[in-house]
């Protein structure tokens, strides 16, 4: 992967984290106005606890592969 596409793989993941980490903070809230009751809350606050650990990997590896980022 060039530096250009790893420039624009870097901004997407971004994006994606962004996204996933607002996700996060909307999951929690509902979780704690449900006072910690909801499984289907917890489930999609894991689900998304894991995706941003995927992206979080992703993005250290294009860092890992001395691009200019």
């Amino acid at each position: 992967m060039d530096d250009d596409e790893k420039g624009k793989r870097f901004l997407e993941l971004i994006n994606d984290q962004n996204s996933v980490q607002w996700g996060v903070i909307a999951k929690l809230s509902s979780l704690i106005h449900s006072d910690w009751t909801s499984t289907k809350l917890k489930e999609d606050l894991k689900v998304l606890v894991e995706k941003h650990s995927e992206i979080t990997k992703e993005l250290n590896s294009l860092d890992d592969q001395t691009s200019m980022l």
